[in-house]
């Protein structure tokens, strides 16, 4: 994926991110915010990814937005701090030590063969009936993972058995802009 923000408005969407966690954890509120930045009003898909100590603290995202960019940074960045249901909702106390990347998505495509996926570049949409799962890019790179391993893990987060993906299910592809604090 091309890049389609600068680094001063990677920089912007960070601080918003961060601002709306910090200011939701500890009133309940978002904070309202002003963006008038072409690549801030774009309307893209995102995931909002929150860790402490270096380890995943909770990752919400959209695939699509029918809202500027910066506003479903908001809303992804609340969600991942209070409605991923692999962790408890953030309190006070965990505002003190984490650290926020951002990914902005680029739109899905229907992969028409496994070949198709590379490493590093793709992330990976699995589905199969009302299952579904999704790893960002970046997860594979970050495990070491090959093709093989990320389309087995991708069908384990989607509650599927591992070799899921060569039966029938439609497997989507993207790609993402990614950035982070760290």
């Amino acid at each position: 994926m091309s890049e389609l923000l600068t680094e001063n408005e990677q920089k912007e969407l960070l601080k918003i991110a961060r601002d709306t966690v910090t200011t939701y954890v500890t009133s309940g509120t978002i904070p309202a915010v002003l963006a008038d930045s072409p690549g801030l009003n774009l309307q893209s898909g995102c995931f909002v990814t929150i860790k402490q100590k270096g380890q995943l603290r909770g990752c919400i995202g959209n695939f699509v937005s029918d809202k500027p960019l910066y506003l479903l940074v908001q809303e992804m960045a609340v969600s991942a701090a209070t409605r991923d249901p692999r962790f408890y909702p953030m309190k006070a106390h965990d505002l003190g030590d984490f650290e926020l990347d951002i990914s902005v998505l680029s739109p899905l495509w229907k992969a028409a063969s496994v070949e198709e996926i590379q490493v590093g570049t793709h992330g990976i949409y699995i589905i199969k009936g009302s299952y579904r799962g999704v790893l960002l890019p970046q997860v594979a790179t970050e495990y070491g993972w090959n093709r093989d391993e990320f389309l087995r893990h991708t069908c384990v987060k989607a509650g599927l058995p591992e070799n899921a993906w060569q039966g029938e299910c439609d497997i989507y592809l993207f790609s993402a802009q990614v950035f982070g604090e760290t």
